[in-house]
């Protein structure tokens, strides 16, 4: 992508924006503008700043300092409607959508066309806006499927459209690619590249950087909240967006590519590999999961590939109990095994980090310490009761070891950024 001119005037001021959340300093005086027709990458490790930015611009949580200017004027960005009303729309990470209602329903929510009986909705313009909309996507979706009945990348696609379908002037687009298949990802690319030709900015956070060098015209890096740079896409690098955004050089031998051959890799990954862990034989699910087979040994990384709706989702939920099988074995540690829940899952040694981690991994409104002791009670408890010494002690190491970026361990999950609500 090219450099954006420096004469040209932004079309979005952020200037020293700051926020502050309960013991969590989120930005510090972080200053970001976006031009007009520029596609403009945000990027920087979990809990950087960047969704938090984005609230501030969508008008889902208000700034403590600083001021907001939209072509010039400045702008008090105090409701999502007040965003929209000035052109701005985001897609969020965590999806902003109405599970019983149907895609069509969702695209238009608040902004249904009016039939000729004043009050009622003209569905066949409804449908068949949305209709042209998806296929501008490349998606194959029905509109009039209710959202909880699509899968995830589906659900992203209805966001874009969502967002597409308000001819909104700026665009934020928070991790768009997560879910989508490399087919849906070129679609996107596309759609966007069309967007920025007529003059829309688009705001593209991204943990990808070959998608930002790919499609970004400037990027921008945030680091603990603050401002670290922003640099033209072409006057900088890879290496360079990574020591930006951790604060130091990675070891060269983390960040160099293997020369060795296939067979020397995967020689080489097997050595101190220990016995098999787990194994699966024959796993099989009515109209989900057909003669799935594998082992994983101890100390062993297993990737499962394949695109949405392949059935990955469905085989780690079968092993951990959450959905039941028709047929197939089970084996930990060469033992057979017939996982009956979750909660038996766990007594053996299975753990899962769920796809939707608000819906499926988190209780929101509970501390740090609550939810890292929530699957293991029984180990922190005595006669029914709770250590909460000992529930603290653990939470405490946990936070360490996986430098989980909370001021306390009594602070509400609800509180921390996506990236941090992951670990």
């Amino acid at each position: 992508m090219g450099a954006v001119a420096a004469e040209t005037a932004p079309l979005l001021e952020m200037r020293s924006i700051s926020k502050t959340y309960p013991g969590v300093t989120a930005l510090s005086r972080v200053d970001f503008s976006v031009m007009p027709g520029e596609v403009h990458a945000l990027v920087g490790e979990n809990g950087a700043g960047k969704s938090t930015l984005m609230k501030i611009l969508a008008g889902a949580d208000a700034k403590d300092a600083g001021r907001i200017l939209i072509g010039g004027s400045e702008v008090h960005i105090d409701s999502p409607q007040e965003a929209m009303r000035l052109g701005v729309s985001i897609i969020y990470q965590e999806f902003n959508l109405v599970p019983y209602m149907n895609a069509a329903e969702n695209i238009f929510l608040g902004r249904e066309p009016a039939g000729a009986v004043p009050g009622v909705i003209d569905f066949r313009k409804m449908y068949a806006d949305a209709e042209a909309i998806i296929a501008e996507l490349g998606v194959a979706l029905d509109v009039r499927a209710p959202i909880n009945t699509l899968s995830v990348a589906q659900q992203q696609m209805v966001e874009i459209a969502k967002a597409t379908s308000r001819k909104s002037r700026i665009i934020a687009m928070d991790e768009p690619s997560a879910t989508l298949t490399e087919h849906e990802l070129e679609n996107l690319f596309a759609l966007i590249r069309r967007l920025k030709a007529e003059g829309v900015s688009i705001i593209y956070i991204s943990h990808r950087l070959e998608e930002i060098f790919e499609i970004a015209d400037r990027v921008t890096v945030l680091r603990d909240g603050e401002l670290v740079a922003t640099k033209n896409i072409t006057d900088t690098d890879r290496d360079d967006i990574i020591k930006m955004m951790v604060g130091r050089e990675l070891c060269p031998t983390l960040m160099r590519e293997s020369t060795a051959s296939p067979a020397e890799q995967a020689s080489a990954a097997s050595v101190g590999k220990g016995e098999i862990a787990i194994e699966v034989v024959g796993l099989n699910r009515a109209g989900v999961l057909r003669d799935i087979s594998f082992c994983v040994r101890r100390g062993e990384i297993l990737g499962i590939a394949g695109l949405v709706g392949a059935g990955r989702t469905e085989v780690a939920r079968a092993i951990f109990g959450a959905d039941p099988i028709d047929s197939g074995e089970i084996r930990i540690y060469g033992k057979p095994v017939k996982i009956r829940s979750p909660r038996h899952a766990i007594s053996l040694g299975i753990g899962l980090v769920p796809e939707d981690r608000k819906a499926l991994g988190l209780v929101l409104g509970m501390a740090v310490r609550e939810n890292i002791s929530l699957a293991n009670l029984g180990v922190l408890s005595r006669l029914g009761f709770v250590s909460r010494r000992r529930e603290r002690e653990v939470a405490r190491k946990f936070v360490e070891d996986i430098m989980i970026k909370t001021p306390s361990v009594e602070q509400a999950v609800q509180n921390l950024s996506g990236g941090t609500q992951q670990k």
